[in-house]
């Protein structure tokens, strides 16, 4: 399966005590036949929480891609089909960084590894 790990889940692998992850999230981004990608989004939500002091890292976020790379992920960059598409169902979401990962995935045919309430139902969410 190819999979979208939301940002939450990132933050969990490499910030251990940010976020527990359940059994079947831990199981899908543990299999090794499941492709791993993460959305620039992500990064790019990241650097703006801790900007804004609402989050803090071990890694430095300059070292953050690095760090992700060496964990066997392929980054997924913007582009402007991301940005034009139009996800359906319409999620229950207004964040504009969890609509941008569910555009990714409906474009790329991705399943995004989520634990976020409003996300974990879409049909675009991976189901461990």
């Amino acid at each position: 399966m190819r999979l979208l790990l939301d940002t939450h889940v990132l933050l969990a692998i490499v910030e251990p005590g940010t976020a527990r992850l359940p059994g079947s999230v831990a199981a899908l981004i543990s299999d090794e036949r499941n492709e791993q990608h993460l959305s620039a989004a992500s990064l790019w939500e990241i650097a703006i929480k801790c900007r804004l002091g609402k989050l803090r890292l071990t890694p430095s976020l300059a070292a953050l891609p690095e760090l992700v790379l060496g964990l066997g992920l392929t980054f997924v960059a913007i582009n402007e089909r991301h940005a034009v598409a139009s996800v359906e169902p319409e999620p229950a979401t207004r964040d504009p960084f969890d609509r941008m990962l569910l555009a990714q995935c409906q474009v790329e045919g991705l399943k995004l590894v989520t634990i976020d309430r409003a996300l974990v139902s879409h049909p675009l969410a991976a189901k461990g």
